[in-house]
């Protein structure tokens, strides 16, 4: 984990090295409960038995499941003792390239790309890409934009 005192110490740290958070386990029932909380019950994520036969020989997470990881990966991976609140901005660019089978671990990789001055804050622009344990492709890469306030 990268630990900062003040948000200010973060704008030293565009191009840094990468932050990297802890290995998250996906497990089929976290895969059925974000399918229940979206919807989204395709086959090739909630039915072990027929997904065997498909293209990955078991179920995958959902994309969206996987982009929804990112501010529990975040959290292990960056701290900043003075920050106060944070929020969500958007993103400027997703990508899949790869799928996440149940069972597998991924972690993220945050490099911090931008830091622009707010009043009370900073916006923060981080490349994220995330791993699966074991895989030389990444499974999720993005731009993601946040808000940080003290």
């Amino acid at each position: 984990m990268k630990r900062y005192a003040k948000l200010a110490e973060l704008e030293l740290d565009v191009g840094g090295d990468p932050a990297v958070s802890d290995w998250i386990e996906i497990t089929q029932k976290r895969i059925d409960l974000f399918a229940d909380a979206t919807g989204d019950h395709q086959w090739i994520h909630v039915d072990p038995e027929r997904a065997k036969a498909g293209p990955f020989g078991t179920t995958i997470a959902h994309g969206f499941m996987t982009l929804s990881l990112l501010p529990e990966m975040a959290a292990s991976a960056i701290r900043v003792d003075d920050v106060r609140m944070g929020v969500n901005y958007g993103l400027n660019k997703v990508r899949f390239p790869a799928p996440v089978p149940s069972g597998s671990r991924v972690r993220g990789h945050f490099k911090l790309l931008k830091f622009e001055h707010l009043e009370g804050g900073a916006q923060l622009t981080y490349e994220v890409r995330m791993e699966r344990e074991g895989s030389d492709k990444p499974v999720c890469v993005a731009e993601s934009v946040g808000r940080r306030f003290t």
